[in-house]
């Protein structure tokens, strides 16, 4: 049997940070189900995506996961596959994709470390920020491996840059706590991702699995100490 794109992907993060345990596939529900759980998760959830949803419940201290892709995603994907190439037609519905994988596994990992405050403004921040690190990662990835040189160019960069962060309306979000929460992690992921660029590749990998065991509050720092170093660097040599 042919491997999936989901399954490739979630193979990709396992092997990066950790087995989560399970096939995600098989978290995968139907527009039934999401609007079920959509109406359950109260006001706010109606302001997310219709594209692409993850949703997460602890009960009996299991976690309980739900992943869902609209039709309209999965046929966009199926028809512009990025496993022949990315390009305009693919790039926002591959980022949709990856980012939902990445939020059932990495909170699936959390959960296995302990963590069972699922329901807090942080834990939601640590996954979005996790998984804008991660799919800009993965997107890295596909534009190389289509690449004769198999190394990404400044314009691949700047094209992976803008669809990821500079093109995110998180104005557009009327609650509060999502539009701050988009907003922050979005200007926090760009710039801890500018510093990954200037890693080698094994350094690069022995950072990122340093940044994914951190909670929120010590990523924010983590982050905001790289962007303040160029400047103490600076004041010191003036």
């Amino acid at each position: 049997m042919n491997a999936t794109l989901f399954s490739e992907i979630q193979r990709l993060f396992e092997r990066t940070y950790a087995q989560v345990g399970i096939n995600l596939e098989d978290c995968l529900i139907d527009r039934q189900r999401c609007g079920q759980l959509s109406r359950a998760a109260g006001a706010s959830a109606r302001e997310l995506s219709e594209l692409a949803r993850t949703f997460l419940r602890r009960a009996d201290d299991q976690l309980h996961v739900g992943i869902y892709y609209s039709r309209w995603l999965i046929d966009q994907l199926e028809r512009h596959d990025p496993r022949r190439g990315i390009n305009d037609a693919n790039i926002r519905c591959l980022i949709t994709f990856v980012e939902e994988i990445n939020h059932a596994l990495h909170a699936a990992l959390q959960f296995q470390r302990g963590v069972r405050e699922i329901a807090t403004e942080d834990f939601a921040r640590n996954l979005e920020l996790q998984a804008q690190v991660d799919t800009y990662l993965v997107l890295l990835l596909f534009v190389a491996f289509f690449r004769k040189t198999q190394k990404v160019s400044r314009t691949d960069r700047r094209w992976l840059r803008f669809h990821l962060f500079s093109s995110q309306n998180a104005d557009g979000y009327s609650c509060p706590n999502l539009r701050g929460r988009y907003l922050e992690t979005c200007e926090l992921s760009a710039n801890y991702t500018r510093y990954l660029d200037a890693l080698n590749g094994a350094r690069r990998v022995d950072e990122i699995r340093i940044f994914h065991a951190l909670d929120y509050p010590a990523k924010k720092r983590h982050i905001l100490a790289l962007m303040d170093a160029p400047a103490k660097d600076d004041a010191a040599a003036g």
